[in-house]
């Protein structure tokens, strides 16, 4: 009876231990899983962004050296005998400073206003120009934004909410029939903000968040996941 209950107790303490060496080695898998999935949240983002950047001054490049003469090309590998990387961008930026400065002057207006003319007569390819230079027009521009602010609204029904870039009030002929004051309002897509659609709004039934434009942009990429860090609220009025 006495062994009996010495291997019974035996039993007992052995399969504590093992219990215990389980629970550490689960523990410690826990945290080995936690580090790496860490490391590749650390590394992935930096690693992925010089690659894309890396391929992008490759394209360049390339593409750039296709356009220099051979006797010029020829010359330049004389006297370098390695090949710097990014030179093509450096060519291609030094290129566009200067068309911008050709196109600034009177010469160069006048050029442009005759390139637009000809342009704006055919058919399709006119209301693509248009639709462009806008686009680029907007985001280039210092002396405009492309959004003003981030607002909450109703949408599509009551009592769901979903996050919208203010571009202005609404004018024209949208406005006048409406008695209400309306903004023009773009709704983007998770994760690509740059699609989307435009609605009308009453601006008494948004609510202007304190996030910029470029926190509710990453908010929409992350789908969320990525909060923007929180402000003091502002008193809507």
């Amino acid at each position: 009876m006495i062994k009996k209950n010495v291997k019974q107790r035996a039993k007992n303490i052995k399969k504590i231990r093992l219990e215990r060496e389980k629970a550490v080695f689960m523990k410690l898998g826990a945290k080995i899983r936690a580090y790496f999935f860490t490391g590749i949240l650390v590394t992935a983002p930096v690693a992925i962004t010089f690659y894309i950047a890396y391929k992008l001054i490759f394209f360049i490049d390339r593409s750039v050296n296709k356009m220099i003469p051979p006797q010029l090309r020829e010359r330049i590998d004389e006297q370098l005998p390695f090949s710097i990387p990014g030179l093509g961008v450096m060519l291609l930026v030094l290129l566009l400073i200067l068309i911008g400065m050709f196109a600034a002057g009177f010469l160069g207006k006048f050029f442009l206003k005759l390139g637009e003319w000809i342009v704006y007569k055919m058919p399709f390819i006119s209301s693509v120009y248009s639709l462009l230079k806008q686009v680029f027009e907007t985001f280039l521009s210092n002396k405009s934004q492309a959004f003003s602010k981030v607002v909450l609204l109703e949408y599509p029904r009551k009592g769901i909410w979903i996050l919208g870039f203010v571009s202005t009030e609404t004018t024209g002929e949208v406005a006048g029939k409406v008695n209400d004051k309306m903004l023009n309002v773009f709704i983007p897509t998770t994760p690509n903000p740059t699609s989307g659609f435009l609605i009308f709004v009453p601006k008494k039934d948004t609510i202007e968040l304190n996030m910029t434009v470029e926190e509710g942009i990453k908010f929409v990429i992350s789908g969320g996941l990525v909060d923007p860090e929180s402000m003091p609220k502002k008193k809507h009025k």
